[in-house]
């Protein structure tokens, strides 16, 4: 059954009036009938399946037929990533770890960035088509772009991910499989050593994820995938 992003979609809705882009797509595209069923969510948790009442080209009413509010995961994976210089990398990023499962996002502005721009509406779209595609009822939310030094002040607790020499734990093993959980990925050149202490002197915990050396995508799909294996 195919899946539709309603933000504004309360519990107590019992009539849907779809807005016109996604009534234009039920009706032309999908080329829905009276009486097909749909799912919507608002991306916070809540799951309704609706039968469609109404089509028109810029107007589809549905009834709601079913309601499921979905608990929150056990955990709160809060991810700030230094967007890619290749920015379809960075997106390609945000497609993945919504699939598999994130809460919050960061762009990280850092000494090395090589990217210093993000379009913030064109990679909400790219969330969204994302948490529609694999049928996810929580949407990630994507913080503006925030500088290293403002994020490590207001997020004095959590993880970074570096290649600088000196003792690192194994992120797996250093997680645990419940609560808030804040990792720091950088750039293409990494975190500068600066950074690194900063982070340290914040009570952030430096990290490994693995002896390869991982791009930025990568390296931030590897955390997305193993706090989620952690918390099974």
């Amino acid at each position: 059954m195919d899946l539709f992003f309603l933000p504004d979609l309360t519990q107590t809705d019992k009539r849907i009036v779809f807005p016109k882009e996604e009534s234009k797509h039920i009706a032309r595209v999908m080329r829905k009938t009276t009486g097909d069923q749909l799912q919507v969510t608002n991306g916070r948790g809540l799951e309704m399946t609706i039968e469609l009442e109404q089509i028109g080209q810029s107007k589809v009413i549905g009834n709601t037929i079913q309601t499921i509010l979905h608990p929150p995961l056990l955990y709160q994976l809060h991810l700030a990533v230094a967007p890619t210089k290749n920015i379809s990398r960075f997106e390609w990023f945000l497609e993945k770890a919504t699939e598999i499962g994130v809460h919050q996002i960061t762009p990280l502005l850092c000494a090395h960035s090589e990217r210093k721009v993000i379009k913030a509406e064109r990679l909400d779209k790219i969330i969204v088509a994302a948490l529609k595609q694999s049928k996810q009822f929580y949407k990630p939310v994507l913080n503006p772009l925030t500088s290293f030094k403002d994020f490590v002040a207001a997020q004095p607790k959590g993880y970074i991910a570096n290649c600088h020499p000196g003792e690192k734990e194994s992120f797996f093993g250093a997680i645990a499989p419940k609560g808030n959980i804040t990792v720091l990925i950088g750039p293409e050149g990494d975190f500068s050593a600066q950074e690194v202490s900063m982070a340290i002197e914040n009570n952030y915990k430096a990290i490994s994820l693995g002896e390869q050396r991982l791009r930025t995508e990568t390296a931030a799909i590897v955390a997305v995938h193993t706090v989620a294996l952690k918390t099974q």
